[in-house]
């Protein structure tokens, strides 16, 4: 049988290579190749439990080989390698029926457990933020980070929109990663070249939102124009500063000047 031969070939694995004849007796053998064998119990619902389907599913080198459908009630071969085992455990009413009873004593059971644990049903509502940033400072585009943290379930939908238009190019979209806590984050950056008057929009759906949540950003004007307008701006002030020095010191010049009596005349 292919399951004795698995577990054989396990158990020698796990005791280790054993001495080869006429090797000398001290001399060990290539190292076997290893190869993983795994089992997998599925549980999928629909509307809560009203509808349970249960599987159980054997890999054997990272590809599944047979699994029972607790919808068909029997144990199928995904490949030729599981055509041997799901004749025998078809042929076994025990093992079958307890397979077929695992859709109550195990799926049914357990969501049950996690309704008790609030885990069925749970929504928390993500935080939104949007960072900008530049890779080159010189270079015109901005990468636009939109970051959804700290939310539950896992589905959501995150979209970037530039004046109320969605964008499709320059849109990268990172991986849900798990917080520890039954919370998940993720991002999607946006690589644009924002001109001014431009509204950028990450905008968030899930389903503990009734409504999107809406994040704008607008870009600011460059540290050159605002370089420009500072220094026409502080050179006006100074010009008027100089006008009116220059007048004040001439009205005392001309106020402290003595006015000369004419001359006598010379007969």
């Amino acid at each position: 049988m292919v399951c004795v031969s698995l577990l054989r070939l396990l158990m020698a694995l796990l005791m280790g290579p054993s001495v080869v004849p006429g090797t000398g007796g001290g001399k060990k053998p290539p190292p076997a190749p290893h190869f993983l064998y795994q089992f997998k119990g599925e549980c999928r619902f629909i509307n809560g439990t009203q509808q349970v389907r249960y599987l159980a599913r054997y890999f054997y080198g990272r590809q599944e080989f047979v699994r029972f459908d607790s919808a068909r009630g029997v144990y199928e071969a995904v490949t030729t390698l599981g055509e041997p085992d799901a004749q025998y455990w078809n042929s076994q009413e025990e093992i079958l029926q307890y397979r077929r009873t695992q859709v109550d004593t195990f799926c049914r059971y357990n969501y049950g457990v996690a309704e008790i644990a609030h885990v069925v049903g749970r929504k928390v509502q993500p935080s939104v933020s949007i960072s900008p940033t530049k890779e080159d400072p010189l270079s015109p585009h901005t990468l636009l980070l939109c970051t959804a943290a700290s939310f539950y379930p896992l589905e959501i939908e995150i979209q970037w929109l530039k004046n109320g238009q969605e964008q499709k190019e320059g849109v990268f979209y990172g991986e849900e990663l798990r917080n520890g806590d039954w919370t998940y984050q993720t991002q999607v950056m946006l690589e644009t070249k924002p001109e001014h008057g431009d509204v950028y929009t990450c905008q968030v759906e899930h389903a503990s939102l009734e409504a999107p949540i809406t994040i704008q950003w607008e870009p600011r004007k460059s540290d050159s124009a605002r370089s420009k307008v500072w220094t026409g701006a502080v050179g006006a002030v100074l010009g008027v500063v100089f006008v009116a020095v220059g007048l004040s010191l001439y009205r005392k010049k001309k106020k402290a000047t003595p006015i000369q009596p004419p001359a006598a005349l010379v007969d």
